[in-house]
């Protein structure tokens, strides 16, 4: 069984920067495209950015696009989420998995940015 592993979470304020990690147990992610979604309180969970299997392309919400970024690095079996110019609004729970066919659902990582 694959368990998604979220991390990097924590209290922000607007402008600022925070990195969030994603790993796996049970299965490497390496071959597999893999998405960053979040869950705001009371909200469906939407994908915010994506990564294709060979790290080459990749995509974004518009609500993110020019201020995070996603990447991938299969030595390390991680998928990062880069995210500046932290806004209220990304306040969130945000999870990884991948992009079709997805995995239980990890536990994610809480991001509060305050004002």
């Amino acid at each position: 069984q694959v368990q998604l592993l979220e991390s990097g979470g924590r209290l922000a304020h607007a402008g600022e920067s925070l990195k969030l990690s994603c790993t796996s147990k049970g299965r490497k992610l390496e071959g597999l495209t893999m998405a960053w979604f979040r869950q705001r309180t009371g909200e469906e969970r939407d994908r915010i950015a994506r990564v294709t299997f060979s790290g080459r392309y990749t995509d974004y919400h518009h609500s993110v696009a020019g201020r995070f970024i996603i990447s991938r690095n299969d030595d390390q079996n991680t998928i990062d989420l880069q995210m500046n110019n932290l806004q209220p609004d990304d306040t969130a729970v945000y999870y990884c998995n991948r992009d079709q066919q997805m995995f239980d659902w990890g536990q994610g990582t809480q991001v509060t940015v305050s004002t």
